[in-house]
């Protein structure tokens, strides 16, 4: 697998500390803010809400990410998943991520508290600073449930989208945090499992390392079962229709069809396809979600 250097063409100084907020994952928990807002309404979402409410998380969210590169500079540079990230290399200095980190995040909290409502604001600068201290800093080097844990700050996008438009959290939205908090130990054991050495060489206590493979599979199936259940509350509560349901289960066995198999035989290959098709699952399943929300109007 190509690796990256200091020296890799076209790798800008302005993308170098955009790739500290890890677009990737930033974009996916303001792809399910963004859904939140639209599933607390049954009208429209105000533009001034939705422009600058995703804004706002983007950008706190995007601080806590760089806040973690920052926090894991050691850990990052023996990882070769990580270790060409620019702060890892020491193209970027500690000083500048930290001062990156703030300006960004100072950013997305003035917008968050214009644009939207105090409320927001300090939900959201709770969530990220949940993820980037106590996951980081104190879960993630001491226990392998760091990812059980920690996940409820991973989990809240969809509850800080809801807050932004209506000023609370009412149980539908605590049900959305519910499904990804539940999603997200299998999604994150499956890289974990094709990425153990990595974990090894770093010296971080993942399940993988301090249970074995056997053990991780289980639970990778055991977290699959109860997400499958999760996913079909939506529709149990009325907060969706049939058209979500169809649709969750759906996208639930074929999720479960990948616990099962990487449960019955192991390999890093069918790990990573888990790995990938966890992120497009929670993807489709949210857009059911909105569609089936819009649909029934």
């Amino acid at each position: 697998m190509q690796t990256h250097t200091l020296s890799q063409p076209g790798q800008s100084r302005f993308a170098q500390f955009l790739a500290l907020t890890k677009p990737r994952i930033a974009n996916l928990a303001v792809f399910s803010a963004v859904i939140g807002m639209f599933l607390s309404t049954r009208g429209s979402v105000p533009w001034r809400v939705l422009v600058g409410g995703t804004a706002g998380i983007w950008l706190l969210a995007g601080a806590a990410f760089a806040f973690n590169c920052l926090l894991e500079l050691k850990i990052d540079a023996r990882m070769k998943r990580t270790r060409h990230r620019a702060s890892a290399q020491g193209a970027i200095a500690p000083k500048e991520i930290a001062v990156f980190s703030l300006a960004l995040g100072a950013a997305g909290a003035v917008l968050l508290a214009t644009c939207t409502n105090v409320f927001t604001m300090w939900l959201t600068l709770a969530t990220f600073v949940g993820y980037a201290l106590i996951y980081t800093a104190i879960l993630k080097p001491a226990t392998p449930q760091n990812i059980v844990i920690g996940g409820l700050s991973g989990a809240m996008p969809p509850a800080l989208g809801w807050a932004a438009v209506t000023n609370s959290l009412p149980p539908d939205a605590w049900l959305l945090v519910l499904i990804v908090f539940v999603w997200t130990p299998p999604h994150f054991w499956a890289l974990a499992l094709y990425r153990r050495e990595d974990y090894r060489s770093a010296g971080l206590p993942m399940l993988p390392i301090t249970h074995g493979v056997a053990y991780t599979q289980l639970q990778i199936l055991l977290y699959s079962v109860l997400l499958c259940a999760v996913t079909v509350m939506p529709w149990l509560t009325g907060m969706s229709g049939l058209l979500y349901l169809a649709s969750a289960l759906l996208l639930g066995a074929v999720f479960l069809a990948y616990a099962i198999r990487l449960y019955r035989g192991y390999s890093d290959a069918l790990a990573r396809s888990m790995f990938k098709y966890s992120i497009l699952y929670l993807t489709l399943l949210f857009a059911a979600l909105l569609i089936d929300h819009r649909v029934a109007i």
